[in-house]
């Protein structure tokens, strides 16, 4: 069998296609537009059949519920487990033709996915975190790609994480019933405007109730809490902003406890689950020293679960559980727009588009394949110069986010050592670094870090291209880089919603593929 076609049905839903070995696409619901943390519906599945020349060999389910975290009501091998004795498997049938039919748990797909994308060959014993809205373990995948589940470490990590910052926002309403998926983020750039005060007894109290609490979703209401001090007090509130770091801190402490005293150090550690996208944890597991290495995917919340189902059904059909790969197997951006009034197009060019950055111009840049995962990595991002103070204002006022969050750079790989500390190569934008100069203001993070991606040539030509002609002109190998979306939505796939989201939302500009299309 050489053919798995994978549907991911919920929230952050997505298709992948594995074929001989090789990640063929990676398509999910929110991207061209859609809403954020979509389900698939029609387009997305037209789209993906598009794709294939033939019927699958197996196709593939990944474990989910039917509705909202009805667990008791299961699509295909449900949410939980990684027994594979709860992996389904028969035969069915699709495009006429007789196929296998192939469904392993959610839980056993965050493994698979950050499993198949690492660089460990086949055969290394690895530890696997999986941290996410409600899954708290690590496991041990042995050299017979068999997997043992360790004792939880903590339930809901990430409710519980999500839900500090409802619990100070006053627009959060007490009649919500879980945290919402976007506010984890938030929490970690407040996180960092941490002062370094002590923590009181009274927020000690506070972090033990949230971090022991059992019915977590019974017990995360925010009427509970009505009578502590940061109820509906403010995001923004200096001694929230503390409490933020300090839960934080002690989120994570309960992990690094768990591996210190349970994992052998000589160990590789995959990190999955959306935790996996809090870059402040995964530099704290890096720098921790106590694995041999540390892998995130690009795709390490929901985004990554079709592709993880698709690798169990390989793995479980060839033995094989290792993928070729590539962090752009999204859609292919659609140049849909011969002209436009008000618009000057003219061929991409390095020097000028660099100099137009320089200058202080905030250009859109989309070409080529979509990345998969949540990070815009160069091909649906928006850019401007780092060196000018005012680029992180703009760029927070075009994307129409909180004045408080950060922007992220995108560095040339060679570069990235001359600003960034340790600044080793992170092409998929999962790490924090700290910057080792002033200089680039619009990119360094009120506590001196900074998300960080790295490029080489073989990556991404185009950027690095770019990168190499802003150097030329400034010195440095470094562009603001933040998602090329609308509100609420993915990536911006063609470039008639290109044009429209320039007009509405103030770009002076973007490329679109080999053209670049100035506002005038």
């Amino acid at each position: 069998m050489k053919s798995f076609l994978s549907y991911k049905p919920g929230h952050d839903g997505a298709v992948a296609h594995i074929l001989d070995g090789r990640l063929d696409f990676a398509i999910e619901a929110e991207k061209d537009s859609f809403l954020r943390h979509d389900w698939i519906g029609p387009e997305t599945y037209v789209d993906t059949m598009a794709r294939l020349d033939a019927a699958p060999d197996v196709v593939c389910v990944s474990g989910w519920s039917k509705g909202f975290n009805d667990f008791n009501w299961q699509v295909g091998s449900g949410y939980f487990g990684t027994d594979e004795a709860d992996i389904i498997t028969r035969p069915t049938r699709m495009m006429g033709q007789d196929v296998g039919y192939f469904s392993s748990s959610h839980e056993r797909s965050h493994i698979w996915s950050a499993y198949a994308l690492s660089p460990f060959a086949q055969g290394q014993p690895c530890y696997c975190l999986t941290w996410e809205g409600m899954i708290g373990r690590f496991y041990h995948v042995d050299a017979d790609l068999k997997v043992t589940s360790l004792p939880e470490v903590l339930s809901h990590p990430g409710y519980r994480y999500a839900f500090v910052y409802a619990l100070a926002d006053p627009t959060f309403a007490d009649t919500e019933r879980y945290p919402r998926l976007n506010d984890a983020g938030k929490l970690m750039a407040l996180a960092a405007f941490y002062d370094g005060s002590e923590l009181s007894a009274e927020d000690a109290a506070l972090i033990d109730t949230l971090l022991t609490c059992t019915d977590v979703e019974a017990a995360l209401k925010k009427t509970r809490f009505a009578d502590n001090r940061h109820y509906n007090k403010g995001v923004r509130d200096p001694e929230f902003m503390n409490f933020a770091w300090h839960f934080s801190q002690a989120l994570f402490g309960r992990f690094h406890a768990f591996a210190q005293d349970h994992l052998k150090r000589d160990h590789p550690l995959l990190i999955a689950g959306g935790c996996g996208l809090n870059c402040d944890w995964n530099a704290e597991w890096r720098d921790s020293g106590l694995f041999s290495d540390v892998f995130v995917p690009p795709c390490a919340n929901d985004t990554g679960s079709a592709l993880g189902t698709a690798v169990d059904a390989m793995r479980h059909h060839t033995g094989h559980a290792k993928l070729e790969w590539s962090v752009y197997a999204g859609q292919e951006f659609e140049d849909d727009l011969s002209g436009a009034d008000g618009v000057e197009i003219s061929v991409f060019d390095a020097a000028q588009v660099a100099q137009l950055l320089r200058d202080g111009k905030v250009l859109g840049h989309a070409a080529g394949r979509a990345e998969m995962g949540p990070r815009a990595l160069g091909n649906r991002s928006i850019l401007a110069s780092p060196l000018l103070g005012d680029s992180l204002t703009k760029l927070n006022a075009i994307k129409r986010r909180e004045e408080y969050r950060p922007i992220a750079p995108i560095v040339a790989e060679d570069f990235a050592p001359k600003v960034f500390n340790p600044g080793m190569p992170s092409p998929h934008m999962l790490y924090f670094d700290r910057l080792k100069t002033d200089a680039l203001p619009a990119i360094t993070h009120v506590d001196g870090s900074a998300r960080i991606q790295t490029v080489n040539a073989a990556q991404n030509a185009r950027i690095h291209e770019l990168l190499t002609a802003f150097e030329a002109q400034t010195g440095y190998g470094v562009l603001c880089n933040t998602s090329l979306n609308f509100l609420g939505r993915g990536f911006i796939n063609r470039t008639s919603d290109l044009l429209r989201y320039a007009q509405e939302f103030g770009l002076d500009g973007f490329v679109a593929e080999d053209r670049l299309f100035i506002l005038r």
